[in-house]
């Protein structure tokens, strides 16, 4: 997978040793599926996110299931 720049590919990839599941981990930012797309985690207790269409960090526009 190819991200628009480093700081996206570093939090969409990231993964904590003490958290498994990615929505449990206060760390973790972006949420992202290939099936779904990019999100910004909510640290709600749940497994919510926003979608995103623009990265945060370079404001390049992501690539969706409709491209």
């Amino acid at each position: 997978m190819t991200f628009c720049c480093e700081m996206m590919k570093d939090n969409a990839e990231r993964r904590c040793d003490e958290h498994p599941d990615p929505f449990d981990c206060p760390d973790n930012l972006i949420f992202f599926s290939l099936r779904d797309g990019y999100g910004l985690i909510i640290h709600d207790g749940g497994s919510s996110y926003i979608a995103i269409k623009y990265c945060p960090w370079c404001g390049a526009i992501l690539p969706s299931d409709d491209d």
